[in-house]
């Protein structure tokens, strides 16, 4: 994962070691003229009879002074994306980009920012400024796969997919997406395969075992899917995803006053979920388990 201090801590010391550019621009945030480059400056002749002290042109103090004021750039943009405030948190990467725009997790950071706002072409511009940057780290193929799946583009999302794996083999948020994306073009066994080998990696991995049992169901695996299901809502009540599939899923099974049950928790937890468009094109559950919702909402009205 693209650590956004690291890196950018990082692209500094090469900025104090090598000088850089981002070092220029550090530079150019003081005012005081002896942080001039020399080589823009006249030089002088010596004096030897009356040596005059060297002002200090040491720019470390220059670099931590950005390295910080971008730290706390950085901070405010995570928090304005906790907050749900995509649109500020957007305008704080762009800060950052503007200070210093060698940082990939910066390009990275703004395009999940325009993803969480739907400007997905704007998103996929700036992940593939963050490719270019940082060709080895896989977080901007993951989250540009991410946003491919949003344009449904699900081929293009799985060769990202891929390549992420091919950089970090066991990265389980890449299988799981990689599993999203087959179930995107139809192919249920393969994006199952996904899902479970992204348990595996992470046992604990809540809407990777909530795909899986999803996916389950597609395949016609009902009984197993329901007993995970169950167990998930057992580990996390507050989980409305799964009291919600439980609810379709019992109800097919003429359990209704154990649905009903679900049912009430879910909604409880999040309204969408009696919204079948939004169930088939933004949660994108399996067309069985769409059908069975769809079910139980008609009988129930």
């Amino acid at each position: 994962m693209i650590r956004f201090l690291l890196v950018l801590f990082s692209i500094l010391l090469s900025s104090l070691l090598l000088g850089s550019p981002e070092l220029a621009l550090a530079a150019e945030q003081t005012t005081s003229a002896a942080t001039t480059p020399a080589a823009t400056q006249p030089e002088a002749a010596p004096q030897p009879e009356a040596p005059q002290p060297e002002v200090s042109t040491t720019p470390q103090s220059t670099v931590l002074d950005l390295y910080k004021q971008l730290d706390a750039i950085a901070d405010k943009a995570f928090k304005a994306t906790n907050e749900g405030d995509f649109r500020t948190a957007e305008e704080y990467w762009t800060q950052i980009i503007e200070k210093l725009p060698q940082t990939a997790a910066a390009w990275s950071n703004r395009g999940n920012a325009k993803v969480s706002q739907n400007k997905l072409q704007s998103a996929l511009a700036d992940y593939a400024k963050a490719i270019e940057l940082a060709p080895d780290a896989p977080d901007p193929y993951l989250n540009r796969g991410t946003a491919l799946e949003g344009l449904g583009k699900w081929d293009e999302a799985i060769a990202d997919y891929n390549h992420v794996l091919e950089l970090d083999p066991k990265d389980p948020a890449a299988f799981n997406n990689r599993g999203n994306a087959k179930a995107g073009l139809g192919q249920w066994e393969d994006a199952a395969a996904d899902y479970k080998q992204a348990t595996q990696l992470v046992s604990d991995y809540a809407f990777a075992n909530a795909n899986y049992a999803l996916a389950l169901y597609q395949l016609g695996k009902q009984d197993e899917a329901v007993r995970k299901m169950r167990n998930l809502v057992r580990k996390y009540p507050q989980f409305a995803d799964m009291r919600a599939a439980l609810t379709a899923a019992l109800w097919a099974q003429g359990k209704q006053g154990e649905a009903e049950s679900q049912w009430v928790s879910a909604v409880g937890l999040d309204s969408r979920y009696k919204d079948v468009n939004w169930l088939k094109n933004n949660r994108r559950w399996p067309p069985e388990m769409v059908a069975a919702m769809e079910k139980f909402l008609k009988l129930k009205a």
